[in-house]
């Protein structure tokens, strides 16, 4: 199995949070319906995103220190 790295760890975080802010403007502009649970699916993705991708940016910067 392959391991999760930093760089890997931003990525997807870049992902998610760009999936937290498409999927409730793609509700807003109805082409998809609104629904509470795509609603605190996308709130989710968005928060996990952030913090992965701020603990994959603190991972990458402290392996390329030493």
């Amino acid at each position: 199995m392959s391991r999760l790295t930093p760089g890997r760890m931003i990525v997807l975080g870049l992902f998610l949070v760009l999936f937290g802010f498409v999927a409730p403007f793609l509700m807003a502009a109805r082409f998809i319906e609104p629904s509470f649970w795509l609603s605190f699916l996308s709130h989710a993705a968005s928060v996990s995103g952030l913090f992965l991708g701020m603990i994959g940016s603190a991972t990458y910067i402290q392996a390329r220190r030493r």
